[in-house]
Protein backbone atom coordinates (compact mmCIF):
# COMPACT_ATOMS: atom_id res chain seq x y z
CA UNK A 1 0.00 0.00 0.00
CA UNK A 2 1.34 3.42 -0.95
CA UNK A 3 0.51 7.00 -0.09
CA UNK A 4 2.12 10.08 -1.70
CA UNK A 5 4.36 10.63 1.35
CA UNK A 6 5.47 6.98 1.49
CA UNK A 7 5.52 5.14 -1.81
CA UNK A 8 6.36 1.46 -1.90
CA UNK A 9 10.11 1.15 -2.64
CA UNK A 10 10.90 -0.10 -6.16
CA UNK A 11 11.96 -3.67 -6.77
CA UNK A 12 9.46 -5.28 -4.41
CA UNK A 13 6.24 -7.25 -4.36
CA UNK A 14 3.75 -8.42 -1.76
CA UNK A 15 3.21 -12.14 -1.28
CA UNK A 16 1.25 -14.56 0.90
CA UNK A 17 2.50 -17.65 2.70
CA UNK A 18 1.02 -20.19 5.09
CA UNK A 19 1.95 -20.04 8.74
CA UNK A 20 1.31 -22.45 11.59
CA UNK A 21 -2.18 -23.93 11.44
CA UNK A 22 -2.55 -22.79 7.83
CA UNK A 23 -2.96 -19.08 8.64
CA UNK A 24 -2.58 -16.77 5.62
CA UNK A 25 0.32 -14.41 6.34
CA UNK A 26 1.74 -11.52 4.33
CA UNK A 27 5.29 -10.56 3.38
CA UNK A 28 7.09 -8.10 1.12
CA UNK A 29 10.23 -9.04 -0.81
CA UNK A 30 12.57 -6.53 -2.45
CA UNK A 31 15.71 -6.85 -4.58
CA UNK A 32 18.10 -3.93 -5.20
CA UNK A 33 17.50 -1.88 -8.34
CA UNK A 34 19.15 1.12 -9.98
CA UNK A 35 22.41 2.33 -8.45
CA UNK A 36 22.43 -0.32 -5.73
CA UNK A 37 22.10 -3.10 -8.29
CA UNK A 38 25.06 -1.61 -10.21
CA UNK A 39 27.27 -2.57 -7.25
CA UNK A 40 27.06 -6.21 -8.37
CA UNK A 41 25.41 -9.24 -6.82
CA UNK A 42 23.46 -8.53 -3.59
CA UNK A 43 25.54 -8.85 -0.42
CA UNK A 44 22.83 -10.98 1.16
CA UNK A 45 19.30 -10.63 2.52
CA UNK A 46 17.92 -8.73 5.50
CA UNK A 47 14.76 -10.04 7.20
CA UNK A 48 12.87 -7.38 9.14
CA UNK A 49 10.61 -8.47 12.00
CA UNK A 50 8.36 -5.60 13.16
CA UNK A 51 7.12 -4.87 16.64
CA UNK A 52 3.59 -5.14 18.03
CA UNK A 53 1.02 -3.61 15.71
CA UNK A 54 3.52 -2.63 13.01
CA UNK A 55 2.77 -3.57 9.38
CA UNK A 56 5.17 -3.88 6.45
CA UNK A 57 4.31 -0.37 5.23
CA UNK A 58 5.75 1.29 8.34
CA UNK A 59 9.22 0.06 7.31
CA UNK A 60 9.37 1.51 3.78
CA UNK A 61 12.09 4.03 4.69
CA UNK A 62 14.16 1.33 6.37
CA UNK A 63 13.71 -0.92 3.32
CA UNK A 64 15.10 1.86 1.11
CA UNK A 65 18.10 2.32 3.42
CA UNK A 66 18.94 -1.37 3.24
CA UNK A 67 18.37 -1.67 -0.51
CA UNK A 68 20.82 1.21 -0.98
CA UNK A 69 23.41 -0.98 0.78
CA UNK A 70 22.82 -3.66 -1.88
CA UNK A 71 20.91 -6.15 0.25
CA UNK A 72 17.67 -7.89 -0.62
CA UNK A 73 14.96 -7.27 1.97
CA UNK A 74 12.07 -9.30 3.39
CA UNK A 75 9.54 -7.67 5.74
CA UNK A 76 6.69 -9.69 7.17
CA UNK A 77 3.42 -9.13 9.00
CA UNK A 78 3.26 -11.26 12.13
CA UNK A 79 0.04 -13.22 12.67
CA UNK A 80 -2.65 -11.00 14.14
CA UNK A 81 -1.38 -7.75 12.62
CA UNK A 82 -0.89 -5.95 9.33
CA UNK A 83 -2.84 -7.75 6.63
CA UNK A 84 -1.95 -11.20 7.96
CA UNK A 85 -4.79 -13.29 9.35
CA UNK A 86 -6.22 -12.00 12.61
CA UNK A 87 -6.82 -14.43 15.44
CA UNK A 88 -10.19 -12.98 16.52
CA UNK A 89 -13.22 -11.59 14.64
CA UNK A 90 -12.66 -8.15 16.18
CA UNK A 91 -9.67 -6.94 14.14
CA UNK A 92 -8.49 -4.32 16.63
CA UNK A 93 -7.93 -6.89 19.38
CA UNK A 94 -4.20 -7.53 19.69
CA UNK A 95 -4.19 -11.21 20.58
CA UNK A 96 -1.72 -14.07 20.87
CA UNK A 97 -2.00 -17.70 21.88
CA UNK A 98 1.62 -18.79 22.30
CA UNK A 99 5.15 -17.91 21.28
CA UNK A 100 5.49 -21.26 19.54
CA UNK A 101 3.01 -20.22 16.85
CA UNK A 102 5.01 -17.07 16.08
CA UNK A 103 8.26 -19.00 15.99
CA UNK A 104 6.74 -21.63 13.69
CA UNK A 105 5.55 -18.86 11.36
CA UNK A 106 9.04 -17.36 11.24
CA UNK A 107 10.64 -20.72 10.49
CA UNK A 108 8.20 -21.21 7.61
CA UNK A 109 9.07 -17.73 6.33
CA UNK A 110 12.79 -18.54 6.31
CA UNK A 111 12.15 -21.96 4.74
CA UNK A 112 10.27 -20.31 1.90
CA UNK A 113 13.30 -18.19 1.01
CA UNK A 114 15.91 -20.93 1.34
CA UNK A 115 16.36 -21.16 -2.44
CA UNK A 116 15.31 -17.59 -3.31
CA UNK A 117 17.01 -15.07 -1.06
CA UNK A 118 20.79 -14.71 -1.36
CA UNK A 119 22.85 -15.44 1.73
CA UNK A 120 24.23 -14.51 4.18
CA UNK A 121 21.06 -13.60 6.06
CA UNK A 122 20.80 -10.82 8.63
CA UNK A 123 17.75 -10.13 10.80
CA UNK A 124 16.58 -6.77 12.08
CA UNK A 125 14.00 -7.09 14.82
CA UNK A 126 12.18 -4.44 16.80
CA UNK A 127 10.59 -4.90 20.24
CA UNK A 128 8.27 -7.94 19.97
CA UNK A 129 9.97 -8.94 16.72
CA UNK A 130 13.40 -8.65 18.34
CA UNK A 131 12.39 -10.95 21.22
CA UNK A 132 11.03 -13.53 18.76
CA UNK A 133 14.22 -13.28 16.69
CA UNK A 134 16.25 -13.96 19.84
CA UNK A 135 14.05 -16.95 20.64
CA UNK A 136 14.64 -18.26 17.10
CA UNK A 137 18.40 -18.06 17.59
CA UNK A 138 18.21 -19.68 21.03
CA UNK A 139 16.23 -22.55 19.49
CA UNK A 140 19.26 -23.20 17.28
CA UNK A 141 18.56 -21.75 13.82
CA UNK A 142 22.00 -21.45 12.22
CA UNK A 143 20.94 -19.82 8.95
CA UNK A 144 21.11 -16.32 10.45
CA UNK A 145 24.56 -14.79 10.09
CA UNK A 146 23.90 -11.68 12.18
CA UNK A 147 21.13 -9.99 14.18
CA UNK A 148 20.49 -6.32 14.94
CA UNK A 149 17.78 -6.00 17.58
CA UNK A 150 16.26 -2.75 18.80
CA UNK A 151 14.60 -2.59 22.22
CA UNK A 152 13.88 -6.33 22.48
CA UNK A 153 10.71 -7.13 24.41
CA UNK A 154 12.43 -8.88 27.30
CA UNK A 155 10.70 -7.02 30.12
CA UNK A 156 8.06 -4.34 29.66
CA UNK A 157 7.55 -1.40 31.97
CA UNK A 158 4.52 -1.94 34.20
CA UNK A 159 4.01 1.60 35.49
CA UNK A 160 2.54 1.82 38.98
CA UNK A 161 2.09 -1.97 39.15
CA UNK A 162 4.81 -4.45 40.09
CA UNK A 163 5.83 -7.08 37.56
CA UNK A 164 4.72 -9.77 40.04
CA UNK A 165 1.21 -8.33 40.41
CA UNK A 166 0.78 -7.93 36.64
CA UNK A 167 1.95 -11.50 36.03
CA UNK A 168 -0.35 -12.83 38.78
CA UNK A 169 -3.39 -10.99 37.41
CA UNK A 170 -2.59 -12.05 33.87
CA UNK A 171 -2.27 -15.71 34.83
CA UNK A 172 -5.56 -15.54 36.74
CA UNK A 173 -7.41 -14.03 33.77
CA UNK A 174 -6.01 -16.59 31.34
CA UNK A 175 -6.75 -19.52 33.66
CA UNK A 176 -10.33 -18.33 34.15
CA UNK A 177 -11.33 -18.14 30.50
CA UNK A 178 -10.73 -14.42 29.88
CA UNK A 179 -7.83 -14.85 27.44
CA UNK A 180 -9.50 -12.96 24.58
CA UNK A 181 -10.75 -10.02 26.66
CA UNK A 182 -9.11 -6.61 26.54
CA UNK A 183 -6.64 -5.53 29.22
CA UNK A 184 -8.44 -2.40 30.50
CA UNK A 185 -5.30 -0.63 31.72
CA UNK A 186 -3.77 -0.92 28.23
CA UNK A 187 -6.66 0.66 26.31
CA UNK A 188 -5.37 1.76 22.92
CA UNK A 189 -7.38 3.23 20.03
CA UNK A 190 -4.85 3.80 17.21
CA UNK A 191 -7.23 6.16 15.40
CA UNK A 192 -7.24 8.58 18.33
CA UNK A 193 -3.46 8.80 18.71
CA UNK A 194 -1.75 12.19 18.67
CA UNK A 195 1.90 13.10 18.43
CA UNK A 196 1.77 14.98 21.73
CA UNK A 197 0.20 12.15 23.75
CA UNK A 198 1.16 8.90 22.05
CA UNK A 199 4.27 9.27 19.90
CA UNK A 200 7.20 6.97 20.69
CA UNK A 201 9.50 9.11 18.55
CA UNK A 202 10.71 12.71 18.52
CA UNK A 203 10.26 13.00 14.74
CA UNK A 204 6.87 14.49 13.95
CA UNK A 205 7.19 14.09 10.17
CA UNK A 206 7.84 10.34 10.35
CA UNK A 207 5.10 9.93 12.96
CA UNK A 208 2.60 11.75 10.74
CA UNK A 209 3.50 9.57 7.75
CA UNK A 210 2.74 6.46 9.80
CA UNK A 211 -0.61 7.90 10.88
CA UNK A 212 -1.45 8.77 7.25
CA UNK A 213 -0.69 5.17 6.25
CA UNK A 214 -3.01 3.92 8.98
CA UNK A 215 -5.91 6.11 7.90
CA UNK A 216 -5.32 5.25 4.23
CA UNK A 217 -5.70 1.54 5.07
CA UNK A 218 -7.55 1.10 8.40
CA UNK A 219 -7.28 -2.68 8.12
CA UNK A 220 -3.61 -2.31 9.12
CA UNK A 221 -4.57 -1.07 12.58
CA UNK A 222 -4.10 -2.99 15.82
CA UNK A 223 -5.48 -1.79 19.15
CA UNK A 224 -5.65 -2.85 22.79
CA UNK A 225 -3.86 -6.08 23.80
CA UNK A 226 -5.83 -8.99 25.22
CA UNK A 227 -4.87 -10.93 28.33
CA UNK A 228 -3.65 -13.64 25.97
CA UNK A 229 -1.25 -11.25 24.24
CA UNK A 230 -0.01 -9.86 27.57
CA UNK A 231 0.62 -13.41 28.81
CA UNK A 232 2.60 -14.17 25.65
CA UNK A 233 4.56 -10.91 26.05
CA UNK A 234 5.55 -11.65 29.64
CA UNK A 235 6.42 -15.30 29.03
CA UNK A 236 8.57 -14.88 25.92
CA UNK A 237 10.72 -12.27 27.65
CA UNK A 238 11.10 -14.14 30.94
CA UNK A 239 12.00 -17.37 29.13
CA UNK A 240 14.87 -15.59 27.40
CA UNK A 241 16.07 -13.83 30.55
CA UNK A 242 16.07 -17.02 32.64
CA UNK A 243 17.34 -19.38 29.90
CA UNK A 244 16.88 -22.41 32.17
CA UNK A 245 18.25 -24.81 29.55
CA UNK A 246 21.47 -22.78 29.17
CA UNK A 247 20.95 -22.55 25.41
CA UNK A 248 22.21 -18.99 25.10
CA UNK A 249 25.89 -19.94 25.30
CA UNK A 250 25.45 -22.10 22.19
CA UNK A 251 24.38 -19.14 20.04
CA UNK A 252 27.41 -18.19 17.94
CA UNK A 253 25.65 -15.58 15.79
CA UNK A 254 26.97 -12.00 16.16
CA UNK A 255 24.17 -10.02 17.81
CA UNK A 256 23.93 -6.28 18.41
CA UNK A 257 21.33 -5.12 20.92
CA UNK A 258 20.41 -1.45 20.50
CA UNK A 259 18.38 0.19 23.26
CA UNK A 260 16.80 3.62 23.44
CA UNK A 261 18.00 5.89 26.21
CA UNK A 262 14.45 7.21 26.80
CA UNK A 263 12.40 4.12 25.98
CA UNK A 264 8.81 4.52 27.22
CA UNK A 265 7.89 0.86 26.81
CA UNK A 266 10.78 -1.53 27.45
CA UNK A 267 13.20 -1.79 30.40
CA UNK A 268 16.84 -1.37 29.32
CA UNK A 269 18.64 -3.18 32.14
CA UNK A 270 17.49 -6.72 31.20
CA UNK A 271 18.56 -6.17 27.59
CA UNK A 272 21.98 -4.90 28.66
CA UNK A 273 22.49 -7.86 30.99
CA UNK A 274 21.29 -10.25 28.28
CA UNK A 275 23.73 -8.82 25.72
CA UNK A 276 26.62 -9.36 28.14
CA UNK A 277 25.79 -13.07 28.31
CA UNK A 278 25.96 -13.52 24.55
CA UNK A 279 28.95 -15.34 23.11
CA UNK A 280 29.20 -12.74 20.34
CA UNK A 281 27.19 -9.87 21.70
CA UNK A 282 27.34 -6.10 21.63
CA UNK A 283 25.19 -3.60 23.53
CA UNK A 284 24.64 -0.05 22.29
CA UNK A 285 22.48 2.65 23.84
CA UNK A 286 21.14 5.55 21.78
CA UNK A 287 20.92 8.40 24.27
CA UNK A 288 17.77 10.48 23.94
CA UNK A 289 15.89 8.13 21.63
CA UNK A 290 12.40 6.88 22.41
CA UNK A 291 11.14 3.37 21.68
CA UNK A 292 10.73 3.55 17.90
CA UNK A 293 14.31 4.14 16.76
CA UNK A 294 13.59 3.47 13.10
CA UNK A 295 11.15 6.38 12.83
CA UNK A 296 13.18 8.62 15.15
CA UNK A 297 15.07 11.80 14.19
CA UNK A 298 17.97 11.40 11.74
CA UNK A 299 20.69 11.46 14.40
CA UNK A 300 19.20 8.48 16.25
CA UNK A 301 18.48 6.54 13.04
CA UNK A 302 22.02 7.18 11.85
CA UNK A 303 23.40 5.63 15.02
CA UNK A 304 21.25 2.56 14.42
CA UNK A 305 22.49 2.21 10.84
CA UNK A 306 26.10 2.69 11.93
CA UNK A 307 25.57 -0.45 13.98
CA UNK A 308 23.96 -2.18 11.01
CA UNK A 309 26.99 -1.38 8.84
CA UNK A 310 29.37 -2.73 11.49
CA UNK A 311 27.34 -5.91 11.85
CA UNK A 312 27.06 -6.32 8.07
CA UNK A 313 30.84 -6.09 7.76
CA UNK A 314 31.03 -9.08 10.13
CA UNK A 315 28.11 -11.11 8.79
CA UNK A 316 28.42 -10.23 5.09
CA UNK A 317 31.95 -8.91 4.48
CA UNK A 318 32.45 -7.33 1.07
CA UNK A 319 35.90 -8.81 0.50
CA UNK A 320 38.81 -10.11 2.52
CA UNK A 321 38.89 -11.34 6.13
CA UNK A 322 37.21 -9.46 8.95
CA UNK A 323 39.63 -7.37 11.00
CA UNK A 324 40.44 -8.42 14.57
CA UNK A 325 39.35 -5.00 15.78
CA UNK A 326 35.88 -5.40 14.31
CA UNK A 327 35.49 -8.94 15.60
CA UNK A 328 36.57 -7.80 19.06
CA UNK A 329 33.54 -5.46 19.20
CA UNK A 330 31.35 -8.55 19.43
CA UNK A 331 33.40 -10.34 22.06
CA UNK A 332 31.23 -11.68 24.82
CA UNK A 333 32.77 -13.35 27.88
CA UNK A 334 33.46 -16.61 26.03
CA UNK A 335 35.04 -15.18 22.89
CA UNK A 336 37.02 -12.62 24.88
CA UNK A 337 38.50 -15.42 26.98
CA UNK A 338 39.29 -17.41 23.84
CA UNK A 339 41.07 -14.46 22.25
CA UNK A 340 43.15 -13.89 25.37
CA UNK A 341 44.19 -17.53 25.43
CA UNK A 342 45.03 -17.45 21.72
CA UNK A 343 47.16 -14.32 22.23
CA UNK A 344 49.12 -16.06 25.01
CA UNK A 345 49.82 -19.02 22.74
Amino acid sequence: MSIPEAMCPPGGAGEWYRGAGGLRLRLGYWVPTGGAAAQGEPRGTVFISPGRGEPIEKYYETVRDILARNFCVVVHDWRGQGLSARLLPERLKCHARSADEFLDDFQRLLDGFEDRAPKPWIVIGHSMGAALNLATLVKGDERIAGALLSNPMLRVKTGKHTLWSVTFQCDWKVNHGQTTEYVPDLFDDPFEHTFENDALTHDRRRYDIWQEQLFACPHLAVGTPTWGWLSFCLKVGEALIKDKQKLLKKVMTPITVVCSGEDSIIMKAPSKAFAKRLTKGKYVEVAGSDHEILIEIDDFRDQFFNEFDALADIAAPRDGPVSDELEAEFDGPITARGRAQEAKR
